[in-house]
């Protein structure tokens, strides 16, 4: 079935057009709206039209979005991050056929609450690295290797990812990671142990390490 076969139907369009008359519209509408919008976001993925699910994740931080594809999660959005600009980039990078669908984040919002109630050391979950170069990749992937409560240097990684004198270009790949948390670049540092940059605030690479035991929080 292709995109062209998902045709609203009469009533959603009816519904459609009730909305554009304004908020004096009874709530019975605005309910009928919800309902049908959430029909067609079923169909639409019943049908495997869509190619990426996105939805929010709960974490301590706050709200997180997170975003799926067929092969496996391929973003997670810090509170802060706008959702519309994720979902943009998803877009333009990875295909424009998006739909809401908060059910495809279960397994992760899952596994995240178990690693933040410190019952889980290693995430299972499939990845898709779309968003991420060559260079980035072999650095993110060899900090996905870092044990939790362990962490490395900037420089180590870079050498380990074929570059011993990219540390720079390494801390540009940690810091535009697209899936933090789940690729760990929280657990990479600077040399003698200062905490260097992070793209979610030093803050959150702090609690993090502290959270996994590899820094210990001050008295």
């Amino acid at each position: 079935m292709n995109a062209d076969s998902v045709k609203r139907t009469g009533r959603e369009q009816g519904i459609e057009q009730a909305l554009k008359r304004g908020p004096q519209e009874s709530q019975h509408a605005s309910r009928a709206a919800r309902d049908a919008a959430g029909r067609l976001t079923a169909r639409i993925s019943a049908d495997d039209l869509a190619e990426i699910g996105y939805g929010p994740v709960d974490s301590p931080f706050g709200t997180l979005h997170g975003a799926v594809t067929r092969r496996g999660l391929v973003r997670l959005a810090f509170p802060e991050e706008d959702p519309d600009t994720m979902l943009d980039l998803l877009a333009l990078r990875v295909s424009p056929r998006i739909v809401e669908a908060p059910r495809l984040l279960e397994p992760i919002e899952r596994e995240l609450e178990e690693y933040f109630a410190r019952r889980r050391r290693r995430f299972d979950l499939t990845l898709d690295w779309a968003l991420i170069g060559a260079f980035g990749r072999r650095v993110l992937k060899r900090t996905a290797a870092i044990p939790y409560g362990g962490y490395l240097s900037y420089g180590e990684v870079a050498a380990e990812a074929g570059s011993p004198r990219g540390a720079r270009a390494a801390g540009n790949a940690l810091g535009s990671n697209p899936i933090p948390i789940v690729i760990p670049c929280h657990r990479v540092l600077r040399s003698q142990g200062a905490l260097g940059g992070y793209g979610g605030g030093l803050d959150r690479k702090r609690f993090l390490l502290e959270l996994e035991g590899a820094l210990t929080p001050p008295l």
